[in-house]
């Protein structure tokens, strides 16, 4: 039996949208006869007048089922309807009905779609539709009276689309109800004023005028009033302070911060910088400074104990960048203590309340340690406890084959530890391209590290006096011994103890603070950067959104500033390196983005010849039959220093073309820019074009 009622179930959907294709399509042929524009409405104004006139309810509500009937189908033709309810009924009359009847039409073009064509989106698209709902789940109605609020989304599209979400019907027909009053009201009374046109000498009325005018206004006015609701949801339940000790209050003092604060600074603003722990943040501390430290220390020959003093003397030497006496001669009021916000204008540090106008979050992230069983009773250390070491591990199991993994597991087995690297995955670094990963597992083989991918970490086991990770590899569990584990499979931000929970800051998935296009939060006054905001845990990316926070700290609603995220360079300071700008082969798939790519191996470069260090490459990617870099994938000595002539490149939009033409010293490593670019022009010379030359220039030689 249920063979045959299947087959009827699954037809169900098809049927009813290829009939519902069928009405739509013969609506619009008869409307093809018959165009419904506004000169047609004007030319049989009077005639509808009188019929309105003789029979007021009728008209009206057979008006307010055509509208329905127009606005549920998703036949276009919706503005001119508006504009006729204007010139036939009036404003208030022709707003009250329009209002009513196009929330009606929306909801029902709302459950059309969902019915016939969510489960096959869904199915489709199951990623995209996981997020979207996510965030109508958090502030769907707000989100949708926005879309309401400034048209540039078609509503016809906006009603289809919300029906693909799981927003639920109330909640839609109230905010489209609310969101198109204003452009209702605006085209109805536009509407009035030019049904008058035919009657009076003047043709811009004062109302006329008015109404063109509001209708320009409205997409500039919208995201004001959508901001002003956010703001009012947000604040309710908060006073605001009628003044402020201060412009500006920076929590964590590491690369977002530091640089948010100075730019306050240097803006002559009221700033206050506060540090729970140490000023420079890890970055400074426990991060890029000393693991750069030790793998130059690595790099030439050092023993372990003339490495960690390398890596003493490198933040030593630029701690007083980031010091307190510093910021301090700079004008900033840094405070060493917990902070904690009491308030969207408050903070609280050892017992002093401080109210500022603006606050910054850069708190950071931290090392995330899984729950792994025996983990918490072994010698095991993160990033930032692995500078407490004082002694050469004999065995060193690092767990992660990312950027951090691979970088220490080089620096140690240079040092004269035997190195394994743990990854689950079945290839290191994998974020980047097959290419990359496979030179990765090259490099760090030829340092003695052995590699063992595609092992999951299942639990740490002590016996008799040794300890070991256990690992399962395609079902087959392996013992791996260790004198210390090294833990560095991520990190997480810093999102607890100092008082998000309790105001509401709201977060994402992955534990971030979710923040707008001008890194603001939910609460407009404050702002976050950082490993803490993501979408990047790079030091450099922290320093430029702290910079771009500042500003629209200080400086909104007049200015903002908006991130932009095309061109984020990342090195990998192995040896050699590995950096890299935009996508690689592996996003540009992903995303379905179509590419070219031109290859150049560092074997053909002069330096790198004259050096003897040929190894690694250059992998562009281009748009096709286009100039336009897409990303840059290096790897090779310097790899990092290279890159940012690609960075700038993409940054301010110039071309292989620019890059080409451009004058590089020789011999240098930059070179390669040019050969590279070089390359593409070459690939892509017009056949055509160098035939006319051949042939210009044989005619030269008479």
């Amino acid at each position: 039996m249920s063979s045959t009622t299947q087959p009827r179930s699954n037809l169900t959907r098809p049927v009813l949208f290829g009939f519902l294709v069928i009405i739509i399509i013969a609506i619009a042929t008869q409307l093809g006869s018959h165009t419904l524009t506004l000169a047609n409405l004007q030319h049989h104004a009077t005639a509808l007048r009188a019929t309105i006139a003789d029979h007021p309810i009728i008209s009206a509500a057979a008006y307010f089922a055509l509208y329905i009937a127009a606005t549920a189908l998703s036949i276009p033709g919706a503005a001119i309807l508006t504009l006729g309810a204007g010139a036939l009924f009036g404003v208030i009359e022709g707003g009250i009905l329009v209002s009513f009847a196009s929330s009606i039409g929306a909801s029902l073009a709302f459950l059309t779609a969902r019915f016939l064509l969510r489960d096959g989106a869904l199915a489709r698209f199951p990623g995209l539709f996981a997020r979207i709902d996510h965030g109508i789940a958090r502030d769907g109605a707000l989100y949708l009276i926005s879309l309401r609020l400034a048209p540039v989304v078609p509503f016809v599209a906006v009603n289809l689309l919300a029906g693909l979400t799981q927003l639920p019907l109330r909640r839609f027909y109230l905010a489209s109800q609310i969101g198109m009053l204003p452009a209702t009201l605006i085209y109805v009374n536009a509407g009035a004023s030019l049904s008058a046109l035919g009657q009076h000498g003047a043709i811009l009325t004062p109302r006329l005028v008015i109404g063109l005018l509001l209708l320009a206004a409205l997409p500039i006015a919208a995201p004001f009033l959508r901001n002003q609701l956010a703001a009012r949801r947000a604040y309710a339940g908060f006073t605001r302070p009628k003044r402020f000790d201060r412009n500006l209050v920076v929590i964590g003092a590491g690369a977002g911060g530091l640089v948010s604060a100075y730019v306050a600074s240097a803006l002559r603003a009221k700033v206050t910088l506060i540090e729970a722990a140490r000023m420079g943040g890890d970055c400074l501390n426990s991060g890029c400074v000393p693991s750069k430290a030790l793998l130059h220390a690595a790099r030439h020959g050092a023993d372990f104990a003339a490495a960690r003093a390398a890596v003493r003397a490198a933040v030593t030497g630029i701690a007083p960048h980031d010091s307190i006496a510093r910021y301090q001669s700079l004008g900033v009021d840094v405070r060493s203590g917990h902070a904690t916000l009491t308030s969207p204008w408050s903070v609280s540090i050892n017992g002093e309340t401080l109210t500022t106008r603006a606050i910054i979050i850069a708190a950071g992230a931290e090392p995330f340690v899984p729950p792994l069983p025996g983990l918490a009773d072994c010698p095991f250390a993160t990033s930032e406890t692995l500078w407490d070491i004082e002694t050469l591990p004999g065995r060193l199991v690092i767990l992660g084959g990312g950027p951090i993994g691979c970088e220490m597991a080089q620096a140690f087995a240079r040092l004269g530890s035997h190195v394994t690297l743990v990854e689950m995955a079945d290839r290191l670094m994998v974020r980047e391209d097959d290419a990359v990963s496979a030179a990765m597992v090259t490099l760090l083989a030829r340092d003695g590290v052995t590699i063992r991918t595609g092992h999951r970490a299942i639990a740490v086991t002590h016996q008799d006096g040794t300890y070991s990770l256990r690992a399962d590899h395609a079902g087959t569990s392996l013992d791996i011994p260790f004198d210390r584990i090294l833990v560095a499979i991520g990190r997480k931000p810093r999102v607890t103890g100092y008082g998000l929970e309790q105001l509401g800051v709201s977060l994402g998935k992955t534990g971030i603070i979710e923040t707008g296009e001008a890194l603001q939060t939910n609460f407009p006054n404050i702002y976050a950067c950082g490993d803490v905001a993501g979408p990047y845990q790079l030091t450099h990316m922290a320093g430029y959104q702290g910079s771009l926070a500042a500003l629209n700290a200080l400086l909104a609603p007049f200015w903002r500033f908006k991130p932009r995220y095309h061109a984020v360079p990342a090195v990998t300071y192995t040896s050699p390196e590995i950096a890299r700008v935009g996508l690689n082969e592996r996003d540009a798939k992903a995303r379905f983005i179509a590419f070219e790519t031109t290859h150049y191996p560092f074997s053909e470069l002069d330096r790198a010849i004259a050096e003897a260090d040929t190894e690694g490459f250059i992998t562009v990617l281009t748009r096709p039959g286009s100039d336009r870099i897409l990303g840059v994938t290096i790897v090779g000595t310097g790899a990092g220093e290279i890159l940012t002539g690609f960075t700038l490149a993409m940054q301010h939009k110039l071309g292989l073309k620019k890059l080409m033409n451009a004058i590089y010293p020789y011999p240098t490593r930059s070179e390669a820019i040019r050969a590279v670019a070089g390359q593409w022009r070459q690939h892509h010379a017009s056949a055509r074009s160098l035939s006319l030359l051949e042939f210009f220039l044989r005619w030269r030689r008479g």
